[in-house]
């Protein structure tokens, strides 16, 4: 009797602990099925440390390249000293060569006095003052201007300067102050295709405090051969100034002027420079030169 008590009892226990034994499922529950929501997979963030190649997807800063096929410097003196190279103050001639040969005809300034101070004010018109407002011969406000104006120090702290908005608003203006000043007045009656007179006159009217200012603009007009736009202006032959020597550069580049009886081949073995490297440095397309043409030679 006991013993089939005992059984009975052991029975029951065991049959109560198979029934709060829990389910393992073999497939994941259906999220549409039940309320419960299902936490998703979620990835960190990738930190790449400083220096490393950015992927396709992140922005890209801009870079900046600077090429220069003409390496040889000149250091411009104005408003801002700066220093350029040839090739730039043959494209700033390019670019304002009419307007000072139309100057010229309207005011009676030699286009090479106009050109030659642009260069020489302006740093070829990379000074901060023809970037940022348009004025390439450093014009101060004055009373009399009512335009925009930029804040720049030069003599004093945050002068007033004119802005333009395109800088052959400066060139006419520059030609204006020239032809209603009267401290200018005698200049115009020297003849319009002596330059050299007319750089003395205006460091005599009181044009620029610097002594050599007559000097640096002359070097400047015959370096460039500017007085040619003055004889395209006046009809007459133009007749260059050939020097003897080539013009030596502050890092030792060297400009030659073509005299009589020059060609390409004479002047590479003069140099010693092949001829196409003669042509590349001067973008010559062909084998042509003219007489007083100036040649980058090293």
């Amino acid at each position: 009797m006991i013993k089939n008590f005992i059984l009975l009892f052991i029975l029951i226990f065991v049959s109560s602990c198979s029934t709060n034994n829990a389910v393992v499922r073999t497939s994941k529950p259906d999220p549409r099925k039940s309320g419960t929501p299902v936490a998703q997979a979620t990835r960190k963030p990738i930190y790449k440390p400083t220096g490393q190649k950015q992927s396709d997807t992140e922005p890209q800063k801009p870079k900046i390249s600077v090429s220069n096929q003409d390496n040889s410097a000149v250091v411009l003196e104005a408003t801002t000293r700066v220093k350029v190279t040839t090739q730039m103050v043959l494209a700033y001639i390019e670019q304002y060569k009419e307007i000072a040969k139309d100057n010229m005809v309207k005011t009676g300034i030699p286009s090479s006095i106009t050109l030659g101070q642009a260069i020489l004010e302006s740093g070829a018109g990379t000074g901060p003052l023809s970037i940022q407002a348009n004025n390439h011969f450093g014009i101060k406000c004055h009373k009399e201007w009512t335009g925009p104006s930029i804040s720049y120090t030069d003599d004093a702290e945050n002068e007033c300067f004119r802005k333009y908005d395109d800088p052959s608003g400066s060139f006419r203006d520059h030609s204006y102050f020239l032809t209603s000043r009267p401290r200018y007045s005698t200049l115009f009656q020297l003849d319009k295709d002596d330059y050299a007179a007319w750089a003395n006159g205006l460091k005599l009217a009181g044009y620029a405090t610097d002594p050599k200012y007559p000097d640096k603009l002359i070097a400047l007009i015959e370096r460039y051969q500017l007085a040619k736009y003055d004889a395209e202006v006046l009809g007459k032959e133009y007749t260059p100034i050939v020097k003897s020597q080539p013009i030596t550069y502050e890092n030792n580049n060297e400009m030659y002027t073509v005299v009589k009886g020059d060609t390409l081949y004479s002047i590479s073995k003069k140099f010693n420079i092949s001829i196409e490297e003669l042509k590349k440095k001067n973008n010559l397309t062909d084998n042509t030169l003219s007489l007083g043409q100036s040649l980058l030679v090293k």
